[in-house]
């Protein structure tokens, strides 16, 4: 729902688009969030499972930090979360009395899942160390990670839904549930899903790799305690690289799939993507544009492009055509009319021509920051593994500031990615799917709720973007805080010259922390 602000007749600034604004504000600040604890949560299981097996410190070590800062970032992701769900009754009643027969089902199963498998687990989890038997402790902490997961899901089962409507029939006017599994199995999840938590995982290994190589660097002094700690830090370098460049080819892989299927499903948002305004066979991919691609006739742009690209990412043919905007667009005005509905809820837009035409700049460069932004991450964990490879420990400054750096990386291709895909599908907030049921679609125009003012929606948005400002704030201080601390603020007694069971020179080969992590 997230888009440009859009003036009225008057001048002013309406109701529908200070909404957007807010639940685009409000939206990406919290997905800021979900991917880390996606991908911390199954990494320190998989981290436990590392000590539990073969009992060394440094496992320990890695699953008591990384699981503080995994914490952190939880407890702020809940309490950003319980403001999208008030936002559907606040800004989006119109929507919700559409959708409330289909979206009741899977937002139910992810509250299930969220408020009690999960948040059960994290609990016993939180407060059994040293009191629950080892093996079930780290039940729970697998528990949580994958109803994390689970959770995950059912979220994007309904946000599938919107982009394309499955399982469902249209009874007096508002669609009406069929088939809960329908719903759950529509191939946009499926595709969207895998996506989705490769996304997260990128996210995960650019924060091991940031914080770890930091750390690393102070710990280039040779005390014992000194060497203890840079096990930790270059088991967590190694792992973050592998985890950064295992998503993003996974990325590469479900983005594929992704796209074939928007080709088909929603061939408007694919053509914003590549600014392809007029149909070509074969189509060539566009790298970068230059001029004004913002023109849905493409007047004055050149680009630097890959021929027959993008075709085969289309239809997985180099030679098959495909629909630029100027041909699909008396396609859509026939198949779902050329006006608004004289709907009074419309406003000034009742009765007006549809734009069926997203935003092309966003669309466009939302897309090519998502991938960049993908690649540099990526790049960063190749480089992770390069300078940790044979047991070296790099040792200038340069690389914990690039790590550092490259911690943005996936977080913003993961708001770009998901900017794309929202805006890619306007003006409706939920796309018609071309062979479901006829009907079955809505625009965003009608979404929002009636009777509100927009000084009460201004107001709305100043208030949770200061909210929610001031909690970023408290993140990034405890975060940094906590990771600043290192090992010794959560695991009391480390660092001290001990014998360790397990210690010697095995302990620092990089073939057993694969194993020891894998098994």
């Amino acid at each position: 729902m997230v888009g440009l602000a859009r003036t009225g007749d008057d001048g002013g600034v309406d109701v529908l688009d200070v909404a957007r604004w807010q639940f685009g504000i409000t939206t990406v600040y919290h997905f800021l969030m979900v991917p880390l604890t996606i991908s911390l949560s199954l990494l320190v299981a998989g981290m436990q499972t590392a000590w539990w097996r073969t009992g060394r410190a440094k496992y320990l070590a890695m699953t008591k930090f990384w699981g503080k800062l995994m914490l952190v970032n939880f407890a702020m992701g809940v309490v950003t979360g319980i403001v999208q769900e008030f936002q559907f009754g606040m800004a989006w009643s119109s929507y919700s009395r559409f959708v409330g027969d289909v979206f009741g089902a899977p937002l139910a199963m992810e509250g299930l899942v969220a408020f009690f498998v999960e948040s059960t687990f994290l609990g016993l989890w939180i407060f059994g160390w040293d009191r629950l038997p080892r093996r079930v402790h780290l039940a729970c902490a697998w528990a949580f990670s994958l109803a994390t997961m689970a959770s995950a899901y059912f979220i994007l089962a309904a946000n599938s839904w919107m982009q394309h409507p499955v399982g469902v029939e249209l009874v007096d006017g508002r669609p009406r549930l069929t088939s809960i599994w329908a719903v759950l199995t529509n191939n946009t999840v499926l595709a969207a899903f895998p996506h989705t938590i490769a996304g997260a995982f990128a996210v995960g290994g650019s924060f091991l790799v940031g914080i770890a190589a930091w750390h690393l660097w102070r710990r280039h002094r040779t005390t014992p305690a000194d060497d203890q700690d840079r096990q930790v830090w270059r088991a967590s370098v190694k792992l973050g690289g592998w985890v950064g460049v295992v998503a993003f080819a996974a990325l590469a892989v479900s983005g594929d799939l992704q796209g074939k299927l928007m080709f088909e499903q929603q061939p408007m948002k694919m053509a914003a993507a590549e600014a392809l305004c007029h149909t070509e066979q074969p189509a060539s991919f566009s790298v970068f544009a230059v001029g004004d691609v913002g023109r849905p006739d493409c007047e004055n742009v050149k680009s630097l492009t890959v021929p027959a690209l993008l075709s085969f990412l289309a239809k997985n043919d180099f030679s098959s055509e495909v629909k630029g905007i100027q041909d699909l667009l008396p396609e859509y005005q026939a198949k779902y009319g050329a006006n608004y509905p004289d709907d009074p809820r419309l406003g000034e837009l009742s009765g007006k021509p549809i734009d069926y035409v997203p935003a092309l700049p966003v669309t466009y460069w939302g897309f090519r920051l998502m991938i960049g932004f993908g690649a540099v991450a990526a790049g960063m964990g190749l480089l992770a593994l390069w300078v940790t490879r044979r047991g070296r420990v790099p040792q200038g400054r340069w690389f914990p500031a690039l790590g550092l750096l490259a911690i943005a990386t996936p977080f913003l291709g993961n708001s770009f990615g998901w900017i794309f895909t929202e805006m890619g599908r306007q003006p409706f907030v939920v796309v018609p799917n071309p062979s479901g049921v006829d009907g079955v679609w809505m625009y965003t125009a009608q979404a929002v709720s009636s009777g509100v003012t927009v000084g009460e929606m201004l107001t709305s948005l100043i208030a949770l973007t200061t909210v929610y400002g001031v909690l970023a704030c408290v993140e990034f201080y405890l975060l940094r805080r906590y990771a600043r601390a290192g090992v010794a603020a959560v695991l009391p007694g480390w660092g001290q010259p001990k014998p360790a069971p397990g210690a010697g020179d095995a302990d620092d080969r990089e073939q057993d922390d694969v194993l020891a992590f894998a098994y």
